[in-house]
C-alpha cells in the first residue's frame, strides 16, 4: 500500500496554517499569525482575508518543504469549509480547491469544530500519544464556542449542550477590554490570574437548565461591579488587577466545569478531554486536574500548539475521512455558521 500524504489547510479566522501528514502521522504544521489586529482590539475581518491572500502560498510551501515531499506526492487536500469568517474561509477554500483541481486529487472538507476535538489524534513521530477511546466528552471552548461534545466516533459527535449567547472566550476577551487590557484578552487574563486571588470578588453565575452555558450575565456583572467599584476608588483596576483577573477566570473555569461534571455524572462517561483556544488557560488546566483527582476522571489535555487554530487538527480530521473516502465536490461552499452538520 503505498502511504497516504494529507495537506491540511486551516484559514477559519486570523491564522493561516498548512500541515502535512504521511499515515495519519505528522510531518510538518506551518502557521503565519497576524498582527495587524491587535491596534484595532479584535479581529477586523477583512483584514484577515487580505492577509490570509499574502500568507497562504508561503505557508503551504513551507509545509511541504519541511515535510520533505513535493506537491505531486500529496494523496488529498482538506481544508476547514467552516465555521468561521467567511472572507478568511474563502481564501483557503480557493486555494485547496485550486490546488486539488491542478493535482488531480480528492478534496476533502473538514468541520474547523470537529477538527479541534479530533485534534486529541494528532500523532507525532517518535512520541507516544495518549488518545481518548471512544465514547469520550469533550469540553470545546474557545473565543467563538462553548460546547460539551459527546464523541462517538470521529464522524459521528453529538452537542450536549452549548451556550445560548457567549462563548467562554468571548466573555473573557470582552472583560479584558473592559479593563483597558489589550487583545487578545485570554492570554493577559491567565498571566495576571497567576498572581491573583480568585476568591476576592464574586460575578454572577448563570442557572441554566440542562448542559447549556451562558455568559452573557457574568458579563453584565462584572461592567457593573467594575463600575461600582471605580466610582469608590478610581484606580480600581490598577490596584486590584490581579485579583479582578483571577476572580473572573475562577468563575468562568467553575461555570464551565459545573456542567462538564453534571454531563459526566449522567453519561457515566469518565473518560474527559477539552479542546479549543481556551484550553490553553492554565486555570482551567489545573481544573481538569482537580476533577480527575476528585471525581476519578482520566483526562486529555492537548498540546499548546494543538490548542488554537492549526492545520495539523484539520489535516488528521483529513486522513479519517480519506480512509472511509468521505471527499466533497468541487463546488462545495464555504459556511460561517458554528455547527457540526
Amino acid at each position: 500500500m503505498n502511504d497516504i500524504y494529507i495537506l491540511g489547510i486551516e484559514s477559519s479566522c486570523d491564522d493561516t496554517s498548512a500541515a502535512v501528514l504521511r499515515n495519519g502521522e505528522l510531518l510538518s504544521n506551518v502557521t503565519a499569525s497576524q498582527q495587524v489586529h491587535f491596534e484595532y482590539g479584535g479581529v477586523v475581518p477583512e483584514l484577515a482575508s487580505r492577509a490570509h491572500q499574502q500568507n497562504i502560498v508561503p505557508v503551504v510551501d513551507a509545509a511541504l518543504k519541511k515535510a520533505g515531499i513535493s506537491r505531486e506526492q500529496l494523496s488529498a487536500i482538506a481544508f476547514t469549509r467552516g465555521p468561521g469568517l467567511l472572507g478568511s474561509l474563502l481564501v483557503g477554500t480557493s486555494f485547496a480547491k485550486g490546488l486539488a483541481l491542478s493535482l488531480g486529487i480528492p478534496l476533502i472538507d473538514v468541520n474547523h469544530l470537529q477538527g479541534h476535538v479530533l485534534a486529541h489524534f494528532i500523532k507525532e513521530p517518535n512520541t507516544e500519544s495518549n488518545q481518548p477511546p471512544l465514547p469520550f466528552l469533550c469540553l470545546l471552548v474557545s473565543g467563538g464556542n462553548s460546547q460539551i461534545v459527546k464523541v462517538n466516533a470521529y464522524n459521528n459527535m453529538e452537542v450536549l449542550g452549548q451556550t445560548i449567547d457567549d462563548a467562554a472566550g468571548e466573555a473573557i476577551d470582552k472583560c479584558s477590554k473592559v479593563m483597558g487590557l489589550g487583545y487578545p484578552g485570554g492570554p493577559i487574563i491567565d498571566k495576571l490570574a497567576r498572581q491573583g486571588n480568585p476568591h476576592a470578588y464574586k460575578f454572577a453565575e448563570p442557572h441554566i437548565p440542562g448542559y447549556d452555558y451562558s455568559f452573557s450575565g457574568l458579563k453584565t456583572s462584572f461592567l457593573y461591579s467594575l463600575q461600582k467599584w471605580i466610582e469608590e476608588e478610581p484606580d480600581f483596576i490598577e490596584n486590584h488587577k490581579q485579583d479582578i483577573a483571577a476572580s473572573l477566570e475562577y468563575t468562568v473555569v467553575d461555570i464551565l466545569m459545573k456542567k462538564l461534571n453534571k454531563a459526566v455524572v449522567d453519561t457515566k462517561i469518565k473518560h474527559v478531554a477539552v479542546a479549543g483556544g481556551v484550553s490553553a488557560n492554565t486555570g482551567l488546566r489545573n481544573a481538569f486536574h482537580e476533577y480527575a483527582k476528585k471525581y476519578g476522571w482520566k483526562i486529555y489535555i492537548p498540546k499548546f500548539s494543538y490548542t488554537t487554530d492549526n492545520a495539523a487538527m484539520i489535516g488528521i480530521t483529513g486522513y479519517y475521512k480519506f480512509l472511509d473516502k468521505e471527499f466533497c465536490d468541487i463546488d462545495a461552499p464555504s459556511f460561517s455558521k458554528v455547527t457540526f452538520q
